[in-house]
């Protein structure tokens, strides 16, 4: 057993950033998947949006953020978030985070994307995430106070209830070394899931390969509240090539003047909404759905060849020089795009300080829904939530007492042998995410649901023997947790009767006058729709 005050698992900004926050004064881990620098955090390119001028308002991005939210957001989760947003970017700055300025060095660059009525997105040029994630990951590998176990994936956690104590709380994990095979046990005083989202459940994301909802399964077998599970967020454009694997094409284009057009070159977004272009993602992406399925079209196109080249190429230059790369000179000609899986606006709930259900044990990041998103994340806002939430969670963490150290049981391989085959978790694995994204996409219905759920189930049955009676690996890990998030998705997308946000379905098209949070209690599955209508705010871990 190996023992830390701290046990972050998951190395995004909400993990580096926790990290960072408590190693001068704990003994902190970070376990990650792959190395340090692969996280969804890394792939955004937008920014993060805070109020940093005197043009713009708190009230203006509470509101911004409320109507994006359809309802759902909390109105008090967005207003400390919105004002804890400044004194969290100016953190990133004093770190080292390589904003862009104006040209004539008057200031930071802001950006608008869609949803905002402000320019409010500070960014790195079009590759945000990656420069907010090397500069982290220089400082926490090379803090003295934290240990980096790369290649390293957390199976399950380890609670006192589980050890067969009556107050539980979260003890630790049981943590795979993907180099030797063995699984370690990791005791910690108090443990936080980073893990991010789980896009990799659908067919095409945006999301790295490690987004396989490992927090949001993790949490709910330990017996942790998810929350608002069917608001999945498909990014309107994700680049449409044979060569090009989960490219996003970030949404400040469409901020700076892309419009989206038909092959023929007409535009369509007029037709759809009074925003156009800048409309909310969940509003754009189903208009793309709905001219594609209409016309039988491969993708849609994104054109902001009207723009000067050099302003492109010094705004946008990843995606300049990978469409160059790909033969798309996107100063010249419109880009190909189509919707993609983006964001989980639900998951683990918590409350203001990333608390769990489960005493020391904090979730963080989209792993975690605090309320801010509601039924439709309004853009950029991601990144903001993981740096307030962490900071919250570091400060949290070091106020609470301490607590007595338990041994904990080595994990058992006693009763297992090595797995004779893995065609059973690629076969699996490509069934479940075509599934997802054939019956539990942007636009569902009913039957769908109830189809999707049948086959999870009968996958998660075959998972669950194997997963019983073979040696654990990455693949297995992930696609147990990936079933897990599956099962939570279709499940609270079949007991909302209604279309908000994020989730749109053709039998119940019509939007109920009552903004009620999807709860699910792994106890005994109950809802928080069927229990408590009426109810709009959960209750969330003290």
């Amino acid at each position: 057993m190996t023992r830390f005050d701290v046990l972050i698992i998951g190395s995004g900004l909400a993990g580096l950033t926790l990290a960072l926050q408590l190693a001068p004064h704990r003994k902190v881990c970070l376990v990650t998947k792959r190395q340090l620098d692969d996280s969804a955090s890394s792939w955004a390119q937008g920014g993060i949006a805070a109020v940093l001028t005197n043009e713009d308002s708190i009230e203006a991005h509470i509101r911004d953020t409320l109507v994006a939210g359809a309802g759902l957001c909390d109105p008090e989760v967005t207003r400390n978030v919105v004002t804890h947003g400044r004194a969290a970017v100016e953190w990133l700055i004093a770190q080292g985070v390589p904003f862009t300025r104006e040209e004539d060095d008057s200031g930071y660059h802001l950006t608008r994307e869609g949803g905002h009525s402000k320019r409010r997105i500070i960014h790195a040029a079009d590759a945000t995430g990656r420069a907010v994630q090397e500069t982290l990951a220089f400082k926490v590998r090379t803090h003295p106070g934290i240990t980096v176990l790369e290649n390293h994936i957390a199976v399950d956690l380890i609670t006192a209830r589980k050890l067969g104590k009556r107050k539980d709380r979260c003890l630790g994990a049981y943590v795979l070394n993907k180099e030797t095979g063995k699984v370690i046990t990791i005791s910690a005083d108090h443990t936080a899931l980073t893990t991010g989202g789980a896009g990799k459940v659908y067919l095409y994301t945006t999301n790295p390969d490690v987004a396989t909802g490992d927090g949001v399964a993790m949490a709910w077998r330990a017996g942790c509240r998810v929350a608002n599970m069917e608001f999945i967020q498909f990014h309107p454009t994700c680049l449409y090539h044979e060569k090009a694997k989960s490219f996003l094409i970030s949404e400040a284009v469409r901020g700076e003047g892309g419009l989206l057009k038909l092959p023929d070159g007409t535009r369509f977004m007029p037709a759809h909404d009074e925003r156009a272009e800048l409309a909310p993602r969940d509003v754009v992406a189903r208009a793309i759905d709905f001219e594609m399925k209409k016309r039988g079209l491969d993708c849609v196109y994104l054109d902001i060849s009207h723009r000067p080249a050099d302003f492109i190429r010094a705004h946008f230059p990843t995606i300049y020089h990978r469409c160059m790369e790909l033969g798309i000179d996107i100063t010249r000609e419109p880009i190909p795009v189509v919707p993609a899986v983006h964001f989980s606006c639900g998951g683990v709930l918590t409350g203001d300080n990333a608390r769990t259900d489960i005493p020391n044990l904090h979730a963080i990041g989209e792993t975690a829904c605090t309320g801010l998103h509601g039924a439709n994340r309004l853009a950029s806002n991601s990144l903001l939530e993981c740096l307030v939430y962490a900071r919250a969670a570091a400060q949290d963490i070091l106020a609470a007492p301490p607590t007595e150290t338990l041994p904990l049981p080595d994990w058992d391989e006693s009763r297992v042998t090595d797995a004779d085959e893995e065609v059973v978790i690629t076969q699996n694995w490509d069934e479940l995410r075509r599934t997802m994204w054939n019956y539990v996409g942007i636009v569902r219905t009913d039957k769908r649901l109830e189809r999707a759920m049948h086959r999870i189930r009968l996958l998660h049955d075959e998972v669950h023997e194997f997963y019983s009676n073979f040696r654990i690996n990455n693949n297995l890990i992930e696609l147990r947790n990936l079933l897990l998030v599956a099962e939570l998705i279709v499940r609270c997308a079949m007991e909302r009767k209604e279309s908000r946000g994020l989730h749109y379905s053709k039998d119940h098209p019509e939007t109920l006058p009552d903004a009620i949070p999807s709860v699910l209690t792994p106890d005994n599955y109950t809802s928080l729709l069927d229990n408590a209508r009426g109810q709009k705010r959960p209750k969330y871990p003290a």
